[in-house]
């Protein structure tokens, strides 16, 4: 990339950032205008300490008392401050208290302002990234770790705020107070002024060299404290697996490796940061000593008084430290605009397509799958190939297979979590990609082998999704109807009871009556049982069976099997190897045509008969 394409990229990222915080216009302004008050006020401060001198120390010269403070005087009735051919020596003293007063009160609300556009900038980021991610296609998650969309939204975006207000707060405040020292400087001896700007030009150029390092080296860190987060969230998550299998060591070194290379290249930004600083501290004191020397052959001579000489030097040694604070921003900004690229990257990604206008109002349901192929990217062959299935409205069809035969994946084609590479599905003859996904995901109720529930209370697990007011007493149905009843109003709350991350506080099947309820309250017309009783104990898995039973009532549905003592009542059982259909029938027309179903159930048999 060239370094003018880099520098409009930059300033492109830069005006998308601000118009994040456009419409806040009016905190804008008012945080403007306090800035502004600010920084004129450094300069001012300066500037009285010239008469200050001259008066109160004997020095007087014609500018003892300048034109404008002797015009406030005058209008403002200090006759006792400021009398003509008198002046006390309170009043330079009193303005400076004055002074101070305003500056602090301007500088509060600076800061202030500044300070909720920034947590402003943040929300509405994050918002927009969780509202980007929620919308994702499934196979985007395949591709990316969890970890690193969370170290996104939660780190990231708060660095954006470095790029987004910084010319607020500092740029704009400090520049102001730049610009106003050197009026003063160019007012009280424009020759030494000359020799404070020769410094300008370096100082560009170190600012510009350290830009360009450290915005490299925060795009390296913020990938690194990605790596740093997807570790931490694996070995949580993953603890049980840690213990059991010994990983503890191995865990701790690649946390160990990636919190030491968050380290080295936070190393590397303080160390290019401080060196541009010290660069920048040294051509100023250069400036200062040649100053110094140029302004005491000038008061030798009688070309500068004392108090001139006071101003001046002061006016220099204030500039430092906004300029060291521009310096710095630079700093600031490189790492904002780098969280940039990774927050708008996240916000740019394409979402699921939804170009469907037509809505499923149909409780009877018919699904048919057409010519339907598949591949997982970087698969090298098809998950399904040229595949034909029709459910009638109120069928249970089932599909067994041995592992990677393609029923997941079949079922996943479903609810649209993956498009199809060729082929169709159909609803009621309509084409799924013509009907909304929120339309056709809300005819769609999901029990799968790995229940998903939140770290929230039993009800609101079981109304989760609810688009309407779901009353109570729908709830305690429900969970009736999923034979869960017993096992909620045995819990310490009932059903207000906590059931910790992922109901980690409920055995197996609890959890799975649970999903049972939630879909038994969505009442969907599709049903999709996805393995939903595969990791149940015996005990359980009959518990859970009935409940399914009665869920599958007047339902479409698509019921994929592990055990195949669970599916004896399907309707149609189809038998899928390599994504496609090698025998259809019911349980009895397969075990009577001695084929792959026949193999299948004779050794499950023989498995189940020897525990």
């Amino acid at each position: 990339m060239s370094k003018a394409d880099a520098q409009l990229g930059s300033l492109q990222l830069y005006g998308r950032l601000l118009g994040y915080i456009r419409p806040y216009w009016k905190v804008i302004v008012v945080a403007f205008v306090a800035t502004q008050i600010a920084a004129v006020t450094e300069p001012l401060f300066a500037w009285l300490l010239g008469p200050l001198i001259n008066i109160n120390f004997g020095a007087h010269s014609s500018k003892a008392l300048p034109g404008a403070l002797q015009y406030l005087a005058d209008h403002l009735h200090l006759s006792s401050f400021a009398s003509p051919g008198k002046v006390s020596p309170l009043l330079i003293p009193s303005l400076i208290v004055l002074l101070f007063l305003i500056r602090g009160i301007s500088t509060f609300f600076s800061d202030f302002f500044a300070t909720w556009l920034s947590n402003r900038l943040v929300t509405d980021l994050r918002e927009k990234m969780f509202e980007r991610v929620l919308t994702l296609p499934v196979a985007y998650y395949d591709e990316h770790p969890s970890g690193h969309l969370m170290s996104r939204i939660s780190g990231d975006v708060t660095s954006v705020t470095g790029a987004g207000l910084s010319i607020l707060t500092v740029v704009v405040k400090d520049s102001v107070t730049v610009i106003a020292q050197l009026g003063l400087m160019i007012y009280i001896d424009w020759r030494l002024t000359l020799i404070t700007l020769a410094i300008l030009p370096l100082t560009g150029f170190s600012i510009r060299a350290a830009g360009k390092r450290l915005r490299g080296l925060n795009r390296d860190q913020q990938h690194a404290m990605r790596e740093l987060t997807q570790v931490l969230q694996e070995s949580i998550q993953n603890q049980r697996v840690v213990k059991i299998f010994g990983g503890k060591d191995f865990e701790l070194s690649r946390f160990q490796k990636a919190a030491n290379r968050v380290r080295q290249l936070a190393v590397k930004q303080t160390a290019a940061s401080s060196a541009n600083s010290a660069l920048v501290q040294f051509l100023i004191a250069v400036a200062l000593a040649i100053v110094i020397y140029y302004a005491s052959i000038r008061s030798a001579a009688g070309a500068m008084s004392a108090g001139d000489f006071m101003s001046f030097l002061t006016a220099m040694l204030m500039l430092s430290q906004p300029v060291q604070r521009l310096t710095r921003v630079n700093e600031s900004l490189q790492k904002g605009l780098a969280a940039a690229e990774s927050v708008f990257g996240l916000m740019d990604e394409k979402p699921e397509s939804d170009i469907g206008t037509q809505t499923t109002e149909n409780k009877s349901l018919s699904v048919r799958f057409e010519n339907l192929s598949f591949q997982y990217n970087r698969a090298e062959k098809h998950a399904l190939h040229q595949l034909n299935i029709e459910i009638k409205a109120g069928e249970t069809v089932a599909l067994v297979g041995s592992s990677g035969s393609g029923k997941t994946t079949l079922a996943q084609l479903l609810p649209r979590f993956y498009e199809p590479a060729a082929g169709c599905i159909y609803i009621n003859n309509v084409p799924a990609t013509q009907l909304s996904l929120s339309s056709l995901r809300a005819a769609i109720a999901l029990v799968s082998q790995d229940v998903m529930l939140f770290n929230d209370t039993v009800a609101a697990n079981i109304a989760y999704g609810m688009t309407r007011e779901v009353l109570r007493e729908e709830i305690e149905a429900a969970a009736e109807a999923a034979y869960a009843l017993d096992f909620i109003e045995a819990l310490p709350e009932g059903f207000d009871t906590e059931i910790g991350e992922r109901g980690t506080r409920l055995s197996g099947g609890q959890k799975q009556r649970l999903a049972v309820a939630r879909a038994l309250l969505k009442d969907a017309p599709i049903l999709i049982l996805d393995e939903a009783t595969s990791a149940l104990d015996t005990e359980s898995e009959r518990q859970v069976q009935k409940a399914l039973e009665r869920l599958m009532q007047n339902r479409t549905t698509l019921v994929i099997a592990h055990r195949l003592s669970t599916i004896e009542r399907a309707d149609r059982i189809l038998v899928m190897s390599h994504g496609q259909i090698v025998e259809a029938g019911s349980h009895k027309e397969l075990l009577a045509h001695d084929g792959a179903y026949a193999r299948l159930w004779q050794m499950q048999f023989r498995e189940e008969g020897k525990n």
